[in-house]
């Protein structure tokens, strides 16, 4: 392959620390830094760091869907609903084979990026 695996994603926001809040205190997306002065911050999931910001003109605009793999989607749901956030829906199967079942549940961060919640059961 001529480039590497994804290292960033950038996701459009309109508030930053509302953001950084939401990401980091709610969710528990591990907090890399803020860029003072900067209408930015930067998350860790796996290998790929989310660049969270206010974008400089329309052009650069993003919208995103975002799935996060859980370990435990139900004790995850119960905990962000404990928190407030509120679900789209109840975790479901989407995908079972043979061998696992791939569960999935939906929210919205406050700027109305999807987020989706993932677990793959063994059967």
């Amino acid at each position: 392959m001529a480039f590497g695996p994804l290292s960033q994603i950038h996701i459009s926001v309109t508030d930053v620390d509302r953001t950084v809040g939401f990401y980091r205190d709610v969710l528990g997306v591990p907090f890399l830094f803020q860029v003072p002065g900067q209408p930015m911050a930067f998350f860790r999931s796996g290998d790929v760091r989310l660049y969270f910001g206010v974008p400089e003109s329309a052009e650069f605009a993003s919208r995103a869907v975002l799935y996060f793999r859980i370990d435990d989607i139900d004790a995850e749901r119960d905990r962000l609903v404990a928190a407030g956030v509120e679900f789209l829906d109840k975790p479901h199967v989407v995908h079972r084979d043979d061998g696992h079942e791939l569960w999935m549940t939906a929210f919205r961060d406050p700027d109305g990026h999807h987020l989706i919640l993932t677990e793959e059961r063994v059967l």
